[in-house]
């Protein structure tokens, strides 16, 4: 059963939303990787993928592409999900940080910690 798809929010573009209820703690998704070298990311920086690949390995030197749609969760400073790089099944796992309702946008903070508030590296659209 597939439980969550990519759809228009309306404000910024695509999402992931959930197409079933999920409550605080339940795998949402887990997308497989494909890691770079460290020496590949001077090549990512020149391309769209720059703004969607993820900090790899045991001191995230290593550039890596989520698979499914592991790159296309928006991002928020109160995200209702969480993701860990699964570095010995190469995934990035997905998990709901509180209960979410089926038609939800599933949101994550990409600096890693959901309860930072530190800048990130692009345009967030409010």
């Amino acid at each position: 059963m597939q439980k969550v798809s990519v759809q228009d929010t309306g404000k910024y573009g695509r999402g992931v939303f959930a197409l079933c209820d999920f409550k605080k703690g339940d795998l949402i998704e887990s997308a497989p990787v494909i890691v770079l070298s460290k020496s590949e990311r001077k090549y990512i920086k020149k391309t769209k993928l720059n703004e969607y690949f993820f900090n790899w390995g045991k001191k995230y030197r290593n550039p890596a592409i989520a698979l499914g749609y592991g790159s296309l969760y928006n991002h928020s400073y109160t995200p209702n999900s969480k993701f860990v790089n699964n570095l010995d099944q190469y995934t990035i796992d997905f998990y709901a940080l509180k209960d979410i309702k089926k038609g939800e946008e599933i949101t994550v903070n990409y600096n890693g910690d959901p309860d930072s508030e530190s800048n990130v590296w692009f345009e967030v659209i409010k």
